[in-house]
């Protein structure tokens, strides 16, 4: 079965590189048409970012191949006066509308939400917000992940904190975003208010909000959460142990009946009548010397017969997994979280699958990512009724 949830939204995605266009990517995988506005002279930046793959055009990027899929891409100056007027008219037939340029951008091309139909909601992404002292300072990812309070834990204690391995604030935003995108257009249109919103989503605020209990243990006990590396403070035995074979290999076992399997698992019943490690408490004292006893049994094993005896006796355990383990798993290709995409420049490319899935449904490939402006005339004319001339003369004078 084949229902699209979002059919019949408009989406217009006037983003660059990651937050914004991931927002309104995942509305579109739910079935939202999604418009990209990108400058006629260059596009997204993010068609610049590698890797790379040669093709007879050129490098070309595999970074957009995968977060510009889903979308029409459409040029317009926006800041061109009739290039602001092409834009307002485009979303009064439009629901939804994602930017992540600097607070005042949109407001300075005239294209503001105070420019637009009431009905309209607005996502405004940016690093500090759009008002507050600080809420002009340029910034990016890492400076969202840092001012949000997550680059501070992570990483080893004894060690200056490390980044994330991907832009998680980013996507985080995005995500966020999405979710608050949906609650506004049901209150328009299931509640019939008619009345769509602003949306104001910050990259650090998506870190601030994952911060677990950090805030409130400063707040009532005056504690400042530092950096714990793979181990948790007060819970053992967890942690990314090495196996023989050079893999790492997460084992969670600080739970009491999880340690049990897990002594049953490593063949060593007497670590149950230790004192010291008889009681999740007693194993937090020994933090230390519970993990070098699991660690030593690990570094016997390779990460495969690891998670087999882990499997066995039902203790959570997970290799940590590259591109190839991801892409060769059995189970990640049975559940379809990798798929085929027709990407127009260099054909089929694999990559992750849209996610969540609704049960019941169909799994949707999306389009591949469009070339710069390839929509312009088919959107232009279908949804404003633009002829030739028009688009011609528009093209003729750099507009679109």
């Amino acid at each position: 079965m084949t229902r699209r949830p979002l059919a019949g939204l408009r989406v217009l995605d006037l983003g660059t590189r990651i937050a914004a266009p991931f927002c309104a990517g995942l509305l579109g995988e739910q079935g939202a048409e999604v418009i990209k506005i990108e400058q006629p002279r260059g596009g997204d930046p993010l068609r610049d970012l590698g890797p790379f793959v040669d093709t007879d055009d050129g490098p070309y990027s595999l970074y957009w191949s995968v977060e510009g899929r889903g979308r029409k891409s459409l040029t317009l100056d926006l800041r061109e006066e009739e290039g602001q007027a092409i834009f307002r008219e485009l979303a009064a037939a439009s629901d939804v509308v994602c930017e992540n340029f600097r607070p005042g951008t949109l407001e300075r091309w005239n294209i503001d939400p105070t420019r637009l139909a009431s009905r309209i909601v607005t996502v405004r992404i940016s690093v500090f917000g759009q008002s507050g002292p600080k809420s002009l300072r340029p910034g990016l990812d890492r400076n969202g992940v840092a001012y949000g309070g997550l680059l501070h834990l992570t990483g080893e204690p004894d060690r200056p904190p490390v980044r994330p391995g991907v832009t998680v604030t980013d996507y985080l935003t995005g995500v966020f975003a999405a979710q608050a995108a949906l609650a506004l257009l049901y209150e328009r249109d299931a509640r019939g208010t008619g009345e769509g919103g602003v949306i104001d989503a910050y990259l650090y605020g998506s870190a601030l909000r994952i911060l677990e209990w950090t805030i409130a243990a400063y707040d009532q006990l005056g504690i400042v959460r530092n950096r714990s590396g793979n181990r948790l403070e007060h819970s053992a035995p967890l942690d990314n142990y090495p196996s023989r074979d050079g893999r790492f290999v997460c084992i969670v076992a600080a739970a009491q009946n999880n340690f049990e399997r897990l002594c049953e698992a490593m063949g060593r019943p007497d670590l149950l009548t230790d004192e010291r490690y008889a009681t999740p408490a007693g194993r937090a004292e020994n933090n230390a010397a519970i993990n070098a006893i699991v660690a030593d049994w690990a570094a016997e094993l390779t990460a495969a017969e690891i998670e087999a005896r882990c499997v066995a006796h039902d203790v959570p355990v997970g290799t940590a997994y590259d591109a190839a383990d991801l892409s060769n798993d059995e189970h990640v290709l049975a559940r379809g979280d990798i798929l085929s995409v027709d990407d127009p420049v260099i054909g089929a490319v694999r990559q992750q699958a849209p996610f969540p899935r609704i049960v019941g449904q169909d799994h949707t490939v999306p389009t591949g990512a469009p070339r710069l402006g390839e929509h312009t005339d088919e959107i232009l004319a279908g949804v404003l009724g633009y002829g030739p001339d028009r688009l011609d003369d528009l093209r003729s004078r750099g507009v679109i």
